[in-house]
């Protein structure tokens, strides 16, 4: 086989030869890559120094002078390289002929198996002198890989002789190396000749004199020196087509405009969070900016690549090559979801393509999945301050608590509270400290189903060294027990329920300080069941900001619970504990205090002398200690005007103006020396009513008398009695209405009543027809209906029950007052009257009828003292009173004996000399009755005493002594 065609020439040869081994000279250090010097460097450099010299204001006239000058640049670039060329040129051309040659004999057929035949010299000596003759080589040499020569083409006389020089390394591969001639530079090149097993059976060297080369290299400087030229003229045509395009182009942008615009959109380009990829027409990348290569994964050399060949998704690269418009769309990469978003850029201008924006979805949804857990943790605190604390109630203030935490947080919530904070009294310092009589007690539950393992409520919990209650109560911080399994000491409290808890499927823990102004009132309990995620160290902080925002309002109703104790323990000592015994009225009474709070509302029965009874119900304005107190004040000061024997109208201005006086005593100016501030911090006694400038109230107050069936009555800003007739029928009693207690100003007016026995006198509050659902008229409406619907026989006391049944609602927010008399009369026989004329002898008349009558109601061990009495209070009125004078005695649960004269003067008992004559009258009366009093009327006064019905022995003995 032939090594090269007949009749080719040099030219081809070498240029094949240096086709065929440029791939060997990739990376040679001869390659001609010197041509680079002064390139796009020196460029730089040059432009910077010529671009302070030329200042041209236009930025195409800028455009033209840098064109030109890169243009005359390059031409002298490619001058320079030329010249530079020239002399390396012979030496690379050289050694890439003999390189090619060398290799080309050592692997041509016939060469390994003439070497290893008897006569090498007879094949490979013809050889060589045909190839050097037509390669135009200086020599070529076989020799055997002991360095004996088998042919030589500028020596024949040398076959079979020793080569000079080392041929050890081409044993390895093609060898080329230079030296010097008497004829000039040489390249050699040495080849091993390789047998088909891959054994070296021999070596080729090929010379060729650099010298040769240099004339071929000569006779290129013409056309390289004219194409420069022609290159120059292009350049400066092409300039100037470029100034104009430029000046189209940058529509009068200045290069400082240029470059801010090319600085920004740098920065906007690497800095956006957003992957940017833009893609040409062709489907290949144009740019793609640093975070697009991140989620993409792009190759460093991703530019000018067709989008198919970089590993994207299919569905992916064929959106980006196609260039259609997409929003959103999400496409897998690698791990991750991204949101790709593709608009073609044809309508915006430039050269078709298409732009893509890339978004991490994965991230965004963690992102957005941590977003939504703190959304819902705020959201969770928010409606925790809404649903906790509803009322001031501590029990259902932390059963909100626990309720609000399931399941939102977690599966079950256990709350545990000091024995004193359910009270509404502050805890001991030290929880811990349980053998000193304090205990925790379970006070809430809540869970996301009805069973649960844990103890029931009203439980003692034990916080024992280590479990995570006692920690909680040591550290005043939250304890996290993550995996119950491993909190060996909480299972050995109780091994028995710990371990039905954990068969249960609980298996996690946080218990949370409930700590409030520096005292710890219990200790909260999240638990986690088998399917929700243990608690972690996060889930701490949200717990103890969830259980420190409901402790002010546990305290808040802790405390609340303990005024509202102490005041009601204050206004159940100052209401009346039962009825008095009188038998004037049949009277039932009924009393509620408000849910939450306490009020003033009162009533009172005041048996008054003569058998007669005094009805009262009043309302202090506002709740809390304040109006108690002030309700006990009003509630004295009745009972003390009542013993008076006032009329309504003069006991309720009385009691009117003691009501003014106690305003004006508290807003005064001594109140600045004294000021009484609650534990909240607020000026008062705590109970809300901080404005304690007007107390307020209203009350009615009415005066029936058996004996006659007479009722007085008069009321203060009061809603109207109500009467029932013996025939069913109700009404509410026109009685003018009056301003409330403390308002001053006009007087109260009385109304006077008829009662005949069995009416029914109804007294009430306003808390019994009025509340936020219902008005007044509506109250008074339904309060008619029910005693209307009362049978006529009932009892007070039945009656009070359907009242209450019907009107009150389920949780009162004000106090309620009912007081229910039905009137009866005395028999004829119970009563005796006389009058008296202006006669002194009319004192025995009267003395023996008093005694006759008292014989006939057998009481006759009566008789002396009652005749005394009367004798005294007869005698009195004759001397010092004036007519008409009538003597009445009343028999009933006493005897009573009145004197009643026209005079308004009013007696004095006084302590008589031992020589005064006179005097000693009213002692007498005082030492003989039980009770002994005046009263006045309309027409004078009336003196009265009362006696028991059974004479106590040697009583006028002991009066003696």
């Amino acid at each position: 086989m032939r090594i090269f065609e007949p009749g080719g020439s040099v030219e081809e040869e070498s240029t094949l030869g240096c086709a065929g081994t440029a791939w060997m000279h990739a990376g040679d250090d001869h390659a001609p890559g010197g041509a680079e010097a002064g390139g796009p460097g020196d460029r730089r450099s040059t432009w910077s120094r010529l671009r302070s010299r030329l200042r041209v204001r236009s930025v195409a006239g800028q455009v033209f002078l840098c064109l030109l000058l890169v243009v005359v640049l390059l031409a002298g670039a490619a001058l320079t390289a030329l010249i530079l060329q020239a002399r390396n040129h012979a030496t690379s051309e050289a050694e890439n002929r003999t390189r090619a040659a060398a290799i080309t004999l050592s692997q041509s057929p016939g060469v390994a198996a003439a070497m290893d035949s008897a006569h090498p010299t007879a094949v490979l000596q013809p050889l060589a002198v045909d190839v050097q003759r037509r390669g135009g080589f200086d020599y070529i040499v076989f020799f055997s890989t002991d360095g004996i020569r088998y042919a030589s083409t500028d020596h024949p006389e040398l076959i079979g002789q020793h080569v000079y020089g080392g041929y050890q390394q081409a044993l390895k591969g093609p060898f080329s190396y230079q030296e010097v001639t008497p004829l000039g530079h040489d390249t050699d090149t040495v080849a091993p000749v390789t047998r088909p097993d891959g054994s070296v059976a021999g070596l080729v060297t090929v010379g060729y004199t650099v010298a040769h080369t240099g004339s071929a290299v000569s006779r290129q400087l013409p056309v390289l020196i004219g194409g420069t030229a022609a290159a120059l003229a292009a350049g400066l045509g092409g300039a100037a087509l470029v100034g104009r395009r430029l000046r189209r182009q940058t529509r009068g942008l200045g290069p400082a405009e240029m470059a801010r615009m090319y600085e920004h959109h740098d920065a906007v380009l690497h800095a956006v969070r957003e992957g940017v990829l833009i893609v040409d027409g062709d489907g290949r990348v144009v740019l793609a900016n640093d975070e697009a290569r991140r989620l993409l994964e792009l190759p460093p050399e991703a530019d000018g690549r067709p989008v198919a060949e970089l590993g994207l998704d299919p569905g992916l690269a064929e959106l980006l090559a196609s260039g259609q418009a997409a929003t959103d769309e999400v496409h897998p990469a690698g791990e991750r979801l991204l949101a790709v978003s593709n608009r073609p850029t044809a309508p915006f201008g430039g050269e078709s393509g298409s732009v893509a924006t890339v978004r991490d979805t994965t991230e965004l949804r963690a992102l957005t999945g941590q977003a939504e857990a703190a959304r819902a943790r705020l959201e969770l605190l928010y409606d925790a301050g809404l649903r906790v604390g509803t009322t001031l109630d501590v029990a259902r203030t932390v059963q909100e608590l626990a309720d609000v935490a399931v399941p939102r947080f977690a599966d079950f919530a256990t709350v545990e509270l000091a024995e004193p904070v359910l009270r509404g009294e502050e805890p001991l310092a030290d929880l811990l400290g349980i053998g000193q009589g304090q205990r925790i007690l379970r006070a809430a539950a809540s869970g996301i189903s009805e069973e649960w393992p844990f103890y029931p409520m009203g439980s003692q919990i034990s916080p024992l060294p280590g479990t995570p209650e006692a920690t909680t109560l040591e550290t005043g911080r939250a304890t996290l027990a993550a995996d119950l399994h491993q909190a060996h000491a909480w299972r050995a409290r109780d091994p028995r329920t710990t371990g039905r808890i954990l068969a249960f499927g609980i298996h996690s823990l946080i218990s949370a300080p409930l700590r409030a102004r520096g005292l710890i009132l219990g200790t909260v309990s999240f638990w986690r069941a088998e399917r929700s995620a243990p608690f972690g160290e996060e889930d701490v902080a949200f717990a103890e900001e969830l259980v420190a925002r409901a402790a002010i309002t546990v305290d808040n109703a802790r405390r609340y619970t303990r005024e509202h104790r102490m005041a009601e323990t204050l206004q159940r000592s100052l209401l009346p504990h039962g009825l008095p015994e009188q038998n004037a009225m049949d009277v039932a009474r009924r009393y509620l205090p408000a849910l939450h709070t306490v009020g003033g509302d009162w009533f009172d029965v005041i048996p008054l002398p003569g058998f007669r009874v005094a009805l009262v119900v009043g309302d202090v304005v506002g709740h809390g200690l304040h109006s108690a107190a002030t309700m006990g004040r009003l509630r004295t000061a009745v009972l003390n005007f009542a013993a008076l024997d006032l009329p309504p109208d003069e006991l309720l201005a009385r009691l009117d103006e003691l009501v003014t006086r106690l305003d004006q005593g508290e807003m005064g100016p001594g109140d600045g020396d004294v000021t009484v501030r609650s534990e909240s911090g607020s000026d008062g006694d705590g109970d809300g009513d901080g404005d304690r400038t007007v107390t307020g109230a209203t009350c009615l107050y009415a005066i029936y008398d058996p004996v006659s069936g007479h009722c007085t009555m008069a009321r203060a800003g009061h809603p109207p009695p109500a009467l029932v007739r013996t025939d069913g029928s109700v009404e509410f009693i026109d009685l003018p209405a009056g301003l409330p207690l403390g308002v001053g100003g006009l007087p109260f007016e009385t109304t006077e009543l008829q009662l005949a026995p069995g009416t029914t006198l109804v007294l009430y509050t306003d808390g019994l027809v009025t509340n936020p659902d219902r008005d007044l008229d509506t109250g008074l409406a339904a309060l008619r209906a029910t005693l209307a619907g009362t049978p006529v026989d009932a009892s007070p006391q039945d009656t009070c029950q359907a009242v209450f049944e019907a009107l009150v609602p389920p949780r009162p927010r004000d106090d309620i007052a009912l007081l229910i008399a039905r009137a009866r009369l005395f028999e004829p026989d119970q009563v005796t009257t006389w009058d008296v004329p202006d006669d002194l002898t009319a004192v025995s008349r009267i003395r023996n009828a008093c005694t006759d009558k008292l014989t006939a109601w057998g009481l006759e061990e009566l008789a002396f003292t009652s005749e005394l009495i009367l004798s005294e209070l007869i005698t009195n009125a004759l001397r010092y009173g004036s007519q008409p004078i009538r003597v009445r005695m009343l028999r009933d649960t006493s005897l009573v004996c009145e004197v009643s004269d026209g005079s308004s003067t009013a007696p004095h008992l006084r302590y008589a000399a031992l020589t005064d004559e006179g005097g000693r009258g009213l002692f007498l009366v005082a030492r003989l009755a039980e009770r002994w009093g005046t009263r006045y009327t309309a027409r004078g006064k009336v003196i009265w005493s009362e006696q028991p019905l059974v004479a106590p022995q040697f009583q006028f003995e002991a009066m003696l002594l």
